[in-house]
């Protein structure tokens, strides 16, 4: 190959803990990271990580509950916005010396292709957090003016503790979309982090304390969500929480939040993404970006295209051309470079994927290829295409969060808008058309807090990403992603008036 080839890293085999197999991953604590030092869980308790791609334990990892998040300590106070800035700015640099290391962790714990992991999450990680330390002194207030003799002024000011509690699809990502803008504005952390996926994240603690954060500003629980995740949403001295995950766990989070003491709440949730393919739309172009916009990450994302709107003169060569990319999709070990597909990320996943697959059979869309299991030991699943889907299919209306392509048809503007908007989700969308006339009008119809024309999946740590309607409330990322993180105080002065 050429000299400027991506070569595939050596992996370093380090064992995880006493007695593990050599794997490739870093020996670190795999304990809970409160006020910069590392802490059994009080119950003494642990949970296996499980590699997907083989269905091993990795390692034992300490299991926060309730007693431990309830009994933390906090220390709360808006540290300085010099000091802020310059943690956060010596953060995204130290992310890059251990690179390999933790893009290792994020596919052996996550399943997902090292490809990926090398290329595209962990480079997305660093500009997030370079970002984020941008804003920590320049997200202020405002004067304004008041009639009569007053000066009045703003201030933004941290909210407090913050809970968080990220997902297991991107955690690494999904750690530093959280944590970049509650940081910038002054507040302290408490994170809970997925039980599946737990190792990058613990890795991360390390980065934290070596760039310098005062002992409390980060806290990292591993753990359940029913129980350390639940206590975060309860607790009545953590001001406020965000959660990405499922809409089902998103009602319990915000009335728990209700019920206890009124914290704020931030939700980006589950989607159904409607993505519109125009008779007009470049082809070759509308075919890959649709199989991309699905199959990415073996399927589990938020925000994937799965309802695939194919206007009816085209369709039958979209549908043919789409089962021809699926068909060749590489799925197999994740630390193979040429690997396109790894694992779905547990073993409840991958059956309840499989479940799907079977409910759209018995209910009549056309199975055009995959549909089975990818292998005979790990949680792997072909890549699957339907065709001959009609919206009111169990596959066109919930959320499967795996490799199954969906493709529908319809006529014209007017009827796919409106079957584009007939889901609870509202969280992105697309549209594929040669009229930017058209793919306007198409875009500001769609209900969803993110469309992209003629892309998919363009995301940027400046631009503002959330939902519309069960796809949750608030928004991450850019000068939006900070509101959600300051409290506005509003001064008012009386100026005396001078003696005559």
């Amino acid at each position: 190959g050429s000299s400027d080839a991506i070569k595939e890293p050596k992996l370093p085999l380090i064992s995880l803990g006493s007695g593990s197999k050599a794997q490739p991953c870093l020996a670190f604590c795999l304990q809970i990271f409160i006020n910069n030092e590392w802490h059994d869980a009080v119950s003494k308790k642990t949970f296996p990580s499980i590699n997907p791609a083989t269905g091993e334990v990795i390692c034992q990892v300490a299991e926060g509950d309730k007693v431990n998040v309830v009994g933390m300590r906090w220390v709360c106070f808006p540290w300085e916005r010099v000091q802020r800035g310059s943690v956060l700015v010596t953060s995204p640099r130290l992310f890059r010396k251990p690179c390999c290391l933790l893009q290792a962790l994020e596919t052996l714990d996550n399943g997902k292709p090292y490809a990926i992991s090398y290329l595209v999450d962990l480079d997305m990680v660093v500009k997030c957090l370079r970002y984020f330390a941008g804003w920590s002194d320049k997200f202020h207030g405002k004067t304004i003016p008041l009639d009569g003799d007053f000066f009045c002024y703003t201030r933004h000011e941290p909210v407090g503790v913050c809970g968080q509690i990220i997902p297991w699809n991107f955690p690494l990502l999904m750690q530093a979309w959280k944590l970049g803008p509650a940081l910038a504005t002054g507040n302290v952390v408490v994170m809970k982090v997925a039980e599946q996926t737990p190792l990058s994240a613990l890795y991360v603690a390390n980065l934290i304390k070596e760039a310098g954060f005062p002992p409390g500003v980060v806290n990292i629980i591993p753990g359940y969500g029913p129980t350390a995740g639940a206590a975060i949403s309860s607790h009545m001295d953590i001001d406020k929480v965000a959660f990405t995950g499922s809409t089902e766990v998103g009602h319990l989070i915000q009335k728990a939040a209700a019920e206890s003491n009124l914290k704020r709440v931030t939700l980006e949730l589950g989607g159904k993404s409607p993505n519109i393919i125009m008779s007009d739309a470049d082809m070759d172009w509308a075919v890959d970006q649709a199989h991309f916009a699905l199959f990415f990450n073996q399927g589990q994302c938020c925000c994937a295209g799965s309802r695939t709107y194919v206007q009816e003169d085209i369709y039958n060569e979209f549908v043919e051309r789409s089962v021809e990319k699926a068909k060749a999709r590489v799925v197999g070990n994740p630390f193979d470079f040429k690997t396109e597909q790894g694992p779905q990320v547990d073993e409840e996943q991958f059956k309840k994927i499989l479940g799907y697959i079977s409910t759209g059979q018995r209910e009549g869309a056309k199975l055009l290829c995959g549909g089975n299991a990818a292998a005979d030991r790990g949680y792997f699943i072909q890549p699957t295409v339907f065709g001959d889907v009609q919206d009111n299919m169990t596959i066109a209306r919930e959320e499967i969060f795996g490799p199954v392509m969906q493709i529908l048809k319809f006529k014209t503007i007017e009827e796919v808008i409106e079957r584009a908007n007939d889901s609870k989700y509202g969280l992105a969308a697309a549209v594929f058309t040669k009229d930017l006339d058209k793919a306007n009008f198409v875009s500001q119809s769609l209900r969803a807090g993110t469309v992209w024309i003629n892309c998919y999946d363009v995301f940027g740590a400046q631009a503002p990403f959330g939902g519309y309607k069960a796809s949750g409330n608030g928004r991450e990322l850019g000068e939006y992603g900070l509101e959600a993180y300051v409290e506005v105080k509003n001064v008012t002065i009386k100026i005396p008036q001078k003696n005559s």
